[in-house]
């Protein structure tokens, strides 16, 4: 009997053990060994595929590995996509960058498929979104974004964010609040005192000798210069401006709370009676229930690592991610919040005035401002197409703006230090509590994987050895932004290179974009090149409803915790192994497309032409009278509100009736 068993077995060795290896698989026995044997029979599949009346011997081999495949895909697990804009990797879930990619790209084709095409639609979706007429003046708005093509004519949220608070406001309290900060040093005024007069420059705080064009007053020539075809369908207003690249308007959460309470009640806050001031700096801007509010901060230290930072991180949503309320590290590693410590006092009244770059801390309004803005990459050779561009390092070159560097500063933790440490410069400043944040000698990489393949948890690295090879970020020029002294030290201990010219610039696949003073205004230039940018910013600028980040540029965490990872997924390791470089391809010449089609001259003048018809209404006493009344909203898409609301808890005039003032929409 054992002889005859043996027999048998010799018989059809293959048929046996695939039967015993199916039972087992099939009771959920095993899971292991049908990895094994996929990747054992790797060449099989092609060597059959074609073949499946060869016997069953092949047919046996097909079906376990198709059987092993489909089994392998169902042990994929989801990431979690987190309210702070964050997606956090689950190691045994796909490699998350073919995720973003997709959902971004699904949901900015979604946006492109509903956009309004006509002036009912734009009125529809206006009322459908912000619950009011839009202002007199829309239709004009509406003519000038059907003559110069205008993409994406609903994507104006920003505005509405900017300005919302104020009609929680008596426009009669905002226009003393403006005329009285037109005084406020280093301002200027643009704006026109009649509906048919030209805009200009209304007033100024700053010596005489920067009121010129080229001069501290240079914003508001660039405003009149991009609004002149436009600015005689603009009401009267008056709008001053910041001239420097940061915002200073610091929010108390409280406040603008009350105001957004209002403005949807239709009544106006009592400016008289502020919320009680709170000595808590920075934080006073952010909700009780915010991370920051609940979690200790190192003020003037470095940044701890939460346990649940322990997973690798990646931005679904850039702007979410950009909140230090819900990302309190940064408020230590940007120079923003840096220079001043816990920070100030928050305001105690809302003002309504223009800077180039507001954070989400702030209650500035967001301009579109021209700065630096470029319609192509001249000469065009200084822009080779992605395959000609021989080097596939990370490319920056920058001075050490951001802050002021000085004992007692923690200069070192600021975006750009970072990113050169980051790089592996200023190897003295290594800090192994730190590694987190790429800055120490070993760093912790996300792999690239396949399509379909667990991403796993990223392997150890030693920087010394991926840098050189993947990285070309460097300081250019000398040190500035520092006292004698200090910029003795920082010479040591970085290393200034000479600044690249764009055609040498142009040799490179990959830039990075950070922020410097403010907000960075080379970012224009970067994305109209053919290679692919990766961008870390604290700043959202005016184009953010009209940009989808991971199908034009890559979103990078302000404390670059991900860039390594991100890098890794398009070029591969120091080697190029794992490199998803068509992918990068993609991105990049979506990004230079973006920027010729959605970024140009005429994209910012409808970015400000609808900002200033929409200020001037929220600032005048009459503000009510002041809707576009020519198309009626249609019923099915028309908001919550068809009738002004009486302001029933305002004061009346002095004569006993009720002002235009006293009523909102």
């Amino acid at each position: 009997m054992l002889g005859i068993n043996l027999r048998r077995s010799n018989k059809k060795p293959f048929f046996a053990l695939c039967a015993f290896v199916a039972i087992l698989f099939l009771s959920g026995q095993i899971k292991t060994p049908i990895g094994n044997i996929q990747d054992s029979l790797e060449g099989e599949r092609v060597w059959t595929k074609g073949r499946r009346k060869a016997g069953s011997h092949t047919h046996a081999r097909y079906g376990l590995r198709v059987l092993a495949e489909q089994h392998k895909a169902e042990q994929l697990e989801q990431h979690i996509y987190r309210n702070d804009g964050l997606l956090q990797v689950n190691p045994n879930g796909p490699h998350p960058i073919f995720e973003l990619i997709k959902r971004a790209q699904t949901s900015w084709d979604r946006k492109l498929e509903r956009a309004s095409t006509t002036l009912q639609e734009a009125v529809d979706e206006y009322y459908h979104r912000y619950e009011r007429l839009p202002p007199r003046g829309f239709d004009d708005w509406w003519a000038y974004v059907q003559e110069h093509n205008v993409q994406l004519p609903d994507e104006y949220d920003q505005i509405f964010n900017d300005l919302e608070p104020f009609w929680g406001m008596n426009p009669k309290e905002l226009q003393k609040i403006q005329r009285d900060w037109e005084a406020h040093a280093d301002s200027f005024t643009v704006g026109k005192d009649m509906f048919d007069e030209p805009l200009s420059l209304k007033n100024y705080t700053f010596p005489s000798k920067d009121i010129g064009p080229n001069g501290l007053a240079k914003g508001a020539y660039e405003i009149m210069e991009l609004l002149k075809d436009v600015e005689r369908s603009i009401p009267s207003f008056r709008a001053v401006f910041s001239p420097h690249d940061n915002p200073n308007l610091h929010t108390d959460y409280e406040l603008r709370t009350q105001a957004l309470k209002a403005a949807k009640k239709g009544t106006f806050i009592d400016i008289d009676n502020p919320p009680k001031a709170k000595a808590v700096g920075w934080l006073s801007a952010c909700s009780p229930e915010s991370a920051a509010r609940n979690q200790h901060i190192n003020w003037g230290g470095e940044p701890f690592r939460l346990p649940r930072l322990t997973s690798k991180t990646f931005i679904h949503d850039h702007h979410k991610s950009m909140n230090p309320c819900e990302h309190p590290s940064h408020f230590l590693l940007h120079g923003q919040f840096i220079s001043h410590g816990k920070g100030p006092v928050a305001h105690r009244t809302l003002i309504p005035q223009f800077s180039y770059g507001p954070t989400v801390v702030h209650h500035d309004i967001t301009p579109a401002m021209p700065i630096n803005w470029m319609e192509d990459i001249y000469p065009r050779e200084d822009d080779p197409d992605w395959e000609d561009r021989g080097d596939a390092r990370l490319q920056w070159r920058g001075s050490n703006t951001g802050i002021w560097h000085d004992v007692g500063l923690r200069w070192d933790l600021a975006q750009r230090a970072r990113l050169v440490r980051w790089a592996g410069d200023g190897r003295e400043l290594e800090d192994d509590s730190l590694a987190f944040l790429g800055l120490a000698s070993n760093i912790t990489v996300l792999m690239p994987a396949e399509k379909g393949k667990k991403v796993g948890r990223g392997m150890q690295a030693q920087k010394v050895r991926w840098a050189p090879a993947m990285v070309d970020a460097a300081f250019a020029g000398q040190p500035a932004n520092c006292a004698p002294e200090m910029c003795k030290k920082l010479g040591k201990i970085f290393e200034y290179r000479q600044r690249q010219e764009m055609r040498t610039a142009g040799n490179y696949r990959y830039y990075i974009d950070v922020d410097g003073n403010g907000w960075s205004s080379r970012f224009k230039r970067l994305i109209t090149s053919q290679a692919l940018v990766f961008k870390s910013t604290l700043y959202p600028e005016w184009y953010m409803d009209r940009v989808a980040p991971w199908v034009h540029y890559v979103p990078v965490q302000v404390d670059l915790s991900d860039l390594w990872d991100a890098l890794a997924f398009f070029r591969g390791d120091p080697l190029g192994n794992g490199a998803h470089e068509d992918m990068a391809r993609s991105i990049a010449e979506a990004g230079r497309e973006w920027s010729k089609t959605f970024w140009r001259k005429e994209d910012m003048t409808a970015y400000m032409f609808r900002l200033f018809l929409e200020y001037s209404r929220v600032m005048d006493p009459d503000r009510l009278s002041l809707s576009f009344e020519g198309v009626k909203p249609s019923a099915g898409r028309a908001g919550r509100r068809y009738t002004w609301q009486i302001a029933k808890d305002y004061d009346e005039d002095e004569d006993g009736s009720s002002s235009d003032s006293d009523f909102y929409p």
